[in-house]
């Protein structure tokens, strides 16, 4: 089984589900898109999945500190352009097991896609 988690180290949810991950005896690989990057192709696949507004951090910091024009008018070419920019602004995690994306960290949905 393919199993990658992207995110940031030290993320609180990115903790949280390494944690769960490893409680659970589920072997991954770790992408730091903080320190190694995303490429475009990534953020295009996960957007066709779960589409970029589940994708798009709007609720964190780097985003509500955008210029008001960059946060207008948002459609998904802007918001991969945002996130390409700055990988602070994909929301975290994104597990991607055999193709199955997940984003964002919630016990019960993990435990579902292991089931």
């Amino acid at each position: 089984m393919a199993l990658t988690l992207y995110g940031i180290k030290n993320c609180d949810t990115m903790k949280k589900a390494r944690l769960w991950l490893e409680g659970q005896g589920q072997a991954y690989a770790f992408h730091d898109y903080k320190v190694a990057g995303i490429d475009e192709a990534h953020l295009k696949d996960w957007s066709s999945k779960v589409g970029w507004q589940v994708l798009l951090n709007k609720a964190g910091t780097t985003f509500k500190a955008l210029p008001e024009a960059d946060k207008a008018d948002i459609n998904e070419g802007k918001a991969i352009r945002l996130m390409l920019s700055n990988p602070s602004m994909i929301k975290r995690p994104v597990l991607d097991k055999d193709g199955t994306i997940t984003v964002g960290f919630k016990p019960e949905v993990y435990a579902a896609l292991f089931a």
